[in-house]
């Protein structure tokens, strides 16, 4: 893994990271009209909180939902009405519930437009690593994310961009287990968004202060300037 330059607890800094609902608003920017997604357990899920008004996206489960809405409000919950995670979730007119093996026909079938996954490690190709860090009890649970890594047109991923201990996630290449190659294609992160590429990383925008340079000497890597 990369180490980073990354600024000590208390230190001012010219720029401020996106806080977890506004790097799930700026992944919902992204998703296009009409599509069909698939959002990871975790901080994926927020995602669907933040979905521009008049914009249709079918909100896919791997446990077998399709149409899935923002998270209840609190004391709406229902909690025979659950994503992957077992977060409670609500169903939007239309929604619906299917097999589990359904589902994972839909992911393997290439019926999924995108996944929004979180990660350990992205590297600058895009190899994914989000299943096990290969530590002495780690659990040993990949679960349908490489279906998902594979199977969706495009695969994105939404996480920090460093580690407590300063490190990038953004790496050359992935230390830890693998769950797919070459898969990602977008990586939002609190800081900035990148474009995995076969000759590297792609600069698409970074939150205001944070100059290109600046984030390079996060990452540790080289980055193309935006397309």
């Amino acid at each position: 893994m990369n180490p980073v330059a990354s600024p000590k607890a208390g230190t001012a800094t010219p720029w401020q990271r996106r806080s977890k609902d506004e790097l799930a608003r700026r992944v919902a920017q992204d998703i296009h009209d009409g599509a069909c997604v698939n959002l990871g357990i975790g901080m994926p899920t927020l995602v669907a909180n933040h979905i521009p008004p008049g914009r249709e996206v079918l909100l896919h489960s791997e446990n077998g939902i399709l149409g899935m809405g923002p998270a209840p409000a609190p004391g709406q919950e229902d909690y025979d009405l659950i994503n992957a995670g077992k977060q409670p979730v609500s169903l939007l007119p239309g929604g619906c519930f299917f097999h589990h093996a359904d589902s994972f026909a839909m992911m393997r079938g290439g019926h999924l437009d995108i996944c929004v996954l979180g990660a350990f490690q992205v590297s600058a190709t895009g190899d994914l690593a989000n299943w096990s860090t290969g530590e002495p009890g780690a659990i040993p649970a990949v679960g349908g994310a490489m279906d998902l890594a594979i199977g969706a047109r495009q695969t994105w991923v939404m996480m920090d961009l460093c580690t407590k201990d300063g490190q990038s996630k953004v790496v050359a290449q992935c230390t830890y287990p693998l769950t797919g190659l070459g898969c990602v294609k977008r990586i939002y992160t609190d800081l900035a968004t990148l474009e995995c590429t076969p000759s590297g990383l792609r600069l698409i925008d970074t939150v205001p202060g944070l100059s290109p340079q600046a984030l390079q000497a996060l990452i540790g890597l080289p980055l193309q300037p935006p397309a």
